[in-house]
């Protein structure tokens, strides 16, 4: 078969994707050996107060049961004596599985249950008895907001908003035209298909291996290291495939923790795997209440912008968000202020969820602008168009780059936005309401500091590999490609590894940062291998290639050319066996250039038309069509890019019609704990759903170009639907998700 050569800026299909449909593939609780124990873990069933009294007689009386962890007769670890945070936790005392008898959150972990079977710990963990003595909790964040505080730089770092600029709230009384509006968004849960698991091997020497679902494999063994006061080489953590996170494995959870416990307390292999309920004991999108005031002149200039938001947090960590920032960014506009509190509840502490604080926030912003034109009697394309923003006024600095313009224009002419009737209920389906909605989004293009090892075999092979994960967004794939076009070799002929501790560091899967930081640390070390392979291939008897420069040669086919006279080559193999050198191999450190990254503001940005049909005698809602035009600097493979952008767009349109979890603040609970009554999109409710990538070059946010798209595709696209849902109703809906009920 002849070998391929997929350049970048192609698509490719994953390149572990037989893997994943053959069950090749192994996630966390599929590792096993002989002996493997099972723990469970047995939930907390109040939201706050103590434990009086913790029963496990007939649980250990179970043959096969070998024992029932509880804070009273738990061992001694490191992390009790001070509370330890993992790289991603927020400012506070992170939470300690049975540390002690308080419990400050519903569905706490109060016990584990270790037995030699899975079915015989879930009957003995239902057998364990627990008393509590109950406290008065606090779940409800409006019943709360005059306790609102503002987390400010003692906090953890947290920078707070950017500073007022203007007098926007004298603006707003001049504005000839105001919109002055409430906007809420409910708790998510991040609900991921594989649910949250660790397996931890005990070696006969005592060294751990771990296997758990995470996105920082390096993170997570940084914080074992630390809880259980090991040394660096005494446990290694692996997770070669996620089956999704969104930002539920950012952190280590409650069951790493307690698998490790009970394996180094019994000396054997345990393995803790959550049920679908346990799921939603842990992390969450934030509640938040936001106010967003604009003020315009009668032509739709914007005079005035206020955004202020209330958000919600545990009571042992202040979890912040970017939630108002972006208000100032995205328009021009002379006269902001922006504002950002906190208040604390007997929940869990929220987590980063796909696009944390931009989903909410630009929802708020984008379905005030469209209540503006609205207003104003200007279309609300128009209205962007006029204030565009050319600069970023928060920091006051250009973009490196953006092309939203473009995305405006060329998702207008997709959609056939130039056909709309502006006046609500004017557009009709038979007994359907139609509804054409238009919202921005944005999010940062960041880049972290990632490092990469490259092998290139004297058969042509290439093997690279960093500690990053892949959750599915196709990061072996990608990294494969770059790999492959920087040496100029098939990408059959690569192989890239991920998801162990052991490998280059690399930081944690999220932000969109994965391509721009790992991609570019992948880039460096193969032109490292390319610049030691090019030197043996000058040196070969007779080489075309003796008096020429590196910048004057081409590496493909697994060849390198001579640029103008491509005839003229040498094979990466010959150049190898003539220096008799069985393999090169580099590691290479890619840091941002922040010199020069930090003169700009840098960001993806995109435009999302949408369509509603709204049944009118039922107040239905189904999104039959949705435009999303993006720029996000290179694409590097459309496929997986496309792919990142359209489930972007189906949670979108979850979390504007569906998602919610639903607490019931006499029991402090979240109630709807499964995938029955916590709706997501089906195959049923998703429409005609259409990506196109704008083309934007950018040569400040790395040296790819890529500015990441895992996040960019939620942005806006809740905004759009509820904008498209007042155009076809008349009716405007500010309390997300937008239920059937609320329309009627």
């Amino acid at each position: 078969m002849t070998k391929s050569s997929t350049p970048l800026g192609e698509p490719l299909g994953r390149v572990d994707g037989r893997a994943k449909v053959t069950g090749q593939a192994k996630y966390a609780a599929e590792f096993s050996e002989p002996g493997l124990l099972h723990g469970v873990v047995v939930s907390g069933t109040i939201a706050r107060g103590r434990i009086k009294k913790i029963d496990a007689s007939e649980a250990l009386a179970l043959p096969g049961v070998l024992h029932v962890f509880t804070h009273e007769n738990r061992p001694h670890v490191a992390w009790f004596d001070r509370s330890y945070r993992d790289e991603d936790a927020p400012s506070g005392s992170p939470f300690r599985p049975l540390y002690d008898d308080e419990i400050l959150f519903s569905g706490q972990p109060v016990a584990l249950v270790v037995a030699q079977t899975l079915e015989l710990a879930l009957h003995a963990a239902s057998l364990v008895r627990v008393e509590y003595k109950t406290q008065p909790h606090e779940t409800e964040l409006r019943s709360r907001r005059q306790e609102a505080y503002a987390p400010g730089k003692d906090k953890g770092g947290f920078e707070p908003p950017p500073k007022p600029r203007g007098h926007a709230d004298k603006a707003f009384e001049r504005a000839a035209v105001k919109v002055d509006a409430e906007y809420s968004t409910p708790v998510e849960h991040h609900n991921p298909m594989e649910m949250h698991a660790s397996t931890v091997l005990h070696g006969n020497d005592g060294v751990l291996t771990v296997h758990d679902k995470t996105q920082g494999v390096q993170n997570c063994q940084k914080y074992l290291s630390r809880v259980f006061n090991l040394p660096k080489d005494g446990v290694r953590v692996l997770s070669p495939f996620v089956g999704g996170a969104f930002g539920s494995g950012l952190r280590p959870q409650y069951q790493l923790f307690l698998a490790v416990l009970a394996a180094r307390e019994l000396k054997r292999s345990v393995r803790v795997a959550l049920t679908r309920q346990q799921m939603f004991t842990f992390g969450h999108r934030p509640e938040t209440v936001q106010r967003v005031a604009l003020g315009a002149s009668s032509d739709g200039t914007l005079q005035a912008i206020i955004h202020e938001a209330v958000a919600e947090t545990s009571r042992f960590e202040d979890y912040v968000e970017i939630i108002v920032n972006w208000s100032g960014l995205l328009y021009q506009c002379d006269n902001v202020r922006l504002d950002y509190k906190l208040v604390a509840l007997d929940n869990y502490t929220p987590l980063d969820m796909r696009a944390p604080g931009a989903v909410v926030g630009v929802y708020a912003l984008e379905c005030a602008m469209d209540e503006l034109a609205h207003k104003a009697g200007i279309d609300p394309l128009e209205l962007r168009l006029k204030n565009y923003a050319e600069r970023d006024q928060n920091e006051d600095k250009p973009f490196s780059s953006k092309e939203l313009r473009a995305c405006y224009r060329q998702g207008a002419e997709r959609f056939g936005w130039a056909g709309r009737n502006p006046t609500p209920r004017s557009m009709r389906d038979g007994k359907q309401l139609i509804g054409w909605g238009l919202a921005t989004g944005i999010w940062e293009a960041m880049q972290q500091q990632a490092s990469a090892r490259a092998v290139l075999s004297i058969d042509g092979r290439l093997t690279v590999g960093s500690a990053t994960s892949d959750i599915g967004t196709g990061t072996y794939t990608v990294m494969t490609q770059i790999a492959a076009d920087t040496l100029g070799v098939p990408v059959e002929d690569v192989t890239f590894s991920l998801g162990d501790s052991l490998l280059p560091t690399s930081p944690v899967e999220g932000g969109s940062w994965t391509v721009s930081s790992v991609g570019s640390a992948v880039k460096l070390a193969c032109e490292k291998v390319r610049a030691r392979v090019f030197e043996l291939a000058r040196k070969v008897e007779g080489s075309p290639l003796a008096k020429a420069s590196l910048e004057e040669v081409t590496f493909a086919g697994g060849r390198i050319h001579l640029s103008g006279e491509p005839s003229r080559s040498v094979s990466i193999t010959d150049a190898m066996r003539h220096g008799g050198v069985l393999s090169l191999e580099e590691e290479a450190l890619a840091i941002p250039n922040l010199a020069k990254q930090n003169q700009y503001t840098r960001c993806a940005h995109s435009a999302v038309f949408v369509e509603v049909k709204v049944d009118e005698a039922l107040g239905t809602v189904r999104v039959t069509r949705v435009v999303s035009a993006i720029a996000g600097g290179r694409v590097l493979n459309p496929q997986t890019a496309r792919s990142q952008i359209l489930g972007g767009i189906v949670w979108g349109l979850g979390m504007a019609l569906q998602e919610e979890s639903a607490m019931d603040p006499k029991l402090g609970r979240f109630m709807n704990h499964n995938l029955a009554e916590y709706h997501v999109p089906v195959n049923a409710d998703v429409g005609e759903l259409d990506v196109l990538f704008v083309e934007e070059h950018d040569d400040v946010v790395n040296p790819l170009g890529a500015k990441g798209l895992g996040e960019i595709g939620i942005v806006g696209v809740a905004a759009a639907i509820a904008n498209a849902i007042f155009h076809a109703t008349g009716k405007r809906v500010r309390d997300l998700p937008i239920t059937l009920d609320k329309v009627l």
